[in-house]
């Protein structure tokens, strides 16, 4: 799926099991394999980036084998990797790379470390650096600062520190710390680490620490910026060891709850949690959301004064992951949010100041990015947001986060399975809990009269109107207009993909110009036929014609709006009629006009139109399985309308009685 178009929503509700957290996950995957003893790990996360550390642990020569559903045991090797010569790909997994760097220069060995281009650019010079002072032989293979790597390790306790003491930077990533408290244990001496200017993403170094603990090894810590480890300190398998839900995944869902207006209750972590991230909720209540708490829960739903989301100025220190899902929430708050000391962004996945900048521009919003510091102002009736496609950088985050911005408007979310690096099933759950705006699919053969039916049934119910047609016809006008030929794909693509198009108190306008009286003509609207069976034509347009989908909802119709465009449709209906009463129709229509009208003539062009709509390979014209059947035959426009609107409430009444 290189895709995900998300329609705008309008509502938010349920509950969520969470993943294991990642974090926890690598470090007890980790942790697990340097112990003594055999450790059975629960609700350890499925994703990306711990099947990287699994398939690294299992190349050293550490037993990693399925216990049962979602829970893994690992035969820890004592602190002494068997295999003792390898090479390591892990991706773009940050703590598998750090962490086994650091463990790895402590254990003896030989060993390259690669990953994917993006892991090729993210520091690591400054974990490099404290392992040399360690003894320690690291070769880069790149750039200088930067994977991939070579290890020569030292070897438990064949060298030791200058006095004991190894300094690290701590401004940089909190994941240089982390590896280095994760692997002295290994050398088996006591050593203490010094951390060089300010200590960014602290939770992280706790939840390192709290899992030394578990695994037998307490840290003696003397404030932020200094730890003792003890002499001949050793990892002992804790037996079980269960993974709490992740943190960060849950601020996505919060969100939801805190936008979406009803609750959204996340399950798996709560008081009890050891991550940072849950402070998440701390700025939610701030910014005016309404934040219910248990040991193993949290739910979050819309301000309860009714006085909506306000802005906020955050210190995002202890919350770097989460602070990101703050940038898409900010959207929806009554003034600036601003979120300071974020320099970590810039070293993750990709850079995400500038990611986050560039994307919330396409959306329209007002940011302000500096060096560790983005500033979101909210959008007006000056500047409003604006249907876009967004793009990801291979990060994760980046597409969960974006997902919320759905509430406000339509979306493509490009490359959406990049979430499997945390959370594979993010937009199952998503689509689980977060209800979008309806939408009516009307179909039918030319001249059936489901331009008229859509248009006043949606008027009817006060949702937007689609005539997807038109979009067709317009393509077919601006062709017209620059001279394109009818049957060259290649450059009705890039005309479809670059309309300018604005539906407006039932005026068409293209390029800001009134065209609804050519778009009628019989020329534009053959030639719309001929040049909507283009198949890179029709995927122009499908973002087009998606973007419509707004609250409160949608009554579109035209040749696939029911089995391409939006094949979800609350409601599904096929209008048809004989060809004969449609050219008598069409005749009628004509002669309202004051123009002439030539029933054979008519008649013949429908019959042709038909048979080249039925046979063609791209969105032929059917009756989808799940749409309802109106033949119009025998019935007037306010009939026709009457039965939609009668379906529609039938829809409605069930859809009511399955979600009490």
């Amino acid at each position: 799926m290189t895709f995900l178009d998300l329609p705008q929503m309008i509502s938010a509700s349920g509950n969520v099991r969470l993943p294991g957290s990642k974090s926890i996950s690598n470090r007890a995957l980790l942790l697990a394999a340097l112990s003594d003893g055999v450790t059975k790990i629960e609700n350890l996360l499925e994703s990306d980036d711990t099947a990287r550390m699994r398939e690294a642990l299992r190349t050293l020569g550490v037993e990693i084998d399925a216990a049962d559903a979602g829970n893994w045991r690992v035969h820890g090797c004592a602190g002494h990797f068997p295999v003792r010569r390898a090479e390591l790909f892990l991706g773009n997994a940050g703590t598998a790379f750090r962490s086994l760097t650091a463990v790895l220069a402590c254990s003896g060995g030989d060993y390259t470390l690669t990953g994917v281009p993006r892991m090729h650019e993210r520091p690591i010079g400054d974990l490099v650096d404290a392992l040399r002072q360690l003894g320690a032989e690291i070769d880069y293979l790149g750039n200088e600062g930067y994977p991939p790597l070579r290890i020569r390790g030292q070897g438990t306790g064949e060298k030791k520190p200058d006095g004991n003491v190894v300094r690290v930077r701590g401004d940089v990533s909190s994941q240089f710390l982390t590896g280095l408290l994760l692997a002295l244990p290994l050398t088996g001496m006591e050593t203490t680490v010094e951390v060089m200017g300010a200590l960014i993403s602290r939770p992280y170094v706790e939840i390192t620490l709290a899992l030394m603990a578990r695994f037998g090894v307490p840290v003696e810590r003397h404030g932020e910026q200094s730890f003792t480890l003890p002499t001949a300190a050793r990892y002992v398998a804790p037996g079980t060891f269960h993974v709490e839900g992740d943190a960060s995944s849950a601020s996505y869902f919060l969100a939801l709850g805190a936008i979406g207006g009803n609750a959204v209750r996340v399950e798996g972590v709560g008081r009890q949690s050891i991550q940072g991230d849950v402070r998440f909720v701390e700025a939610l209540a701030e910014m005016g959301a309404a934040i219910e708490m248990g040991e193993h829960w949290i739910r979050a739903s819309a301000p309860s004064d009714g006085q909506g989301l306000r802005g906020i100025t955050l210190d995002c220190n202890s919350i770097p992951d989460a602070a990101m899902t703050l940038a898409i929430v900010a959207l929806f708050a009554k003034d600036k949010t601003r979120l300071l000391n974020i320099a970590s962004w810039r070293v993750k996945e990709t850079d995400r100041i500038a990611a986050m900048t560039k994307e919330l521009g396409k959306l329209g919003a007002r940011v302000e990015a500096g060096t560790d510091y983005l500033c979101v102002t909210p959008p007006d009736a000056e500047h409003p947001l604006r249907a876009a496609m967004i793009d990801t950088y291979d990060d994760h985050r980046m597409a969960m986060c974006f997902s919320l911005a759905a509430f406000a408007v339509p979306l493509r979310i490009d490359d959406p399975e990049c979430v499997a690096k945390t959370f594979p099933e993010y937009f199952r759950h998503f689509a689980r809990v977060a209800q979008p705006a309806p939408v009516i699919a009307i179909d039918g053969p030319t001249a059936s009269g489901k331009g008229t039916v859509s248009s006043r049934v949606a008027a009817t119910l006060g949702f937007h109107y689609l005539d997807s047609g038109a979009l067709y016809r317009l393509t077919a006008l601006a062709a017209q207009d620059a001279g394109v030929d009818w049957r060259d794909e290649a450059a009705l693509t890039a005309l479809a993909a670059a309309l300018d198009v604005v539906f407006q108190a039932g005026r068409v306008l293209l390029n800001g110009k009134d065209v609804s009286d050519a778009l009628r003509g019989e020329a534009i609207s053959s030639a719309a036929s001929r040049v909507a069976a283009f198949p890179a034509v029709r995927a122009a347009l499908l973002f087009r014609q998606r973007a419509f989908h707004r609250a409160p909802g949608l009554v579109g119709d035209g040749r696939d709006m029911a089995s391409v465009v939006f094949p979800a449709a609350a409601l599904k209906v096929f209008l048809t009629a004989s060809v004969r009463v449609r050219a008598e129709r069409r005749c009628q229509q004509l002669l309202e006009k004051g123009q002439s009208a030539d029933r054979a003539a008519i008649l013949s062009d429908l019959e042709a139109r038909d048979a080249r709509d039925r046979d063609r390979p791209v969105a032929p014209l059917r009756q989808e399985a799940d749409a309802r059947l109106l033949d119009t035959d025998a019935l007037d426009i306010e009939s026709a309308v009457a039965q939609v609107l009668a379906w529609w409430k039938d829809v409605r009444q069930r859809d009511m009685r399955a979600n009490r």
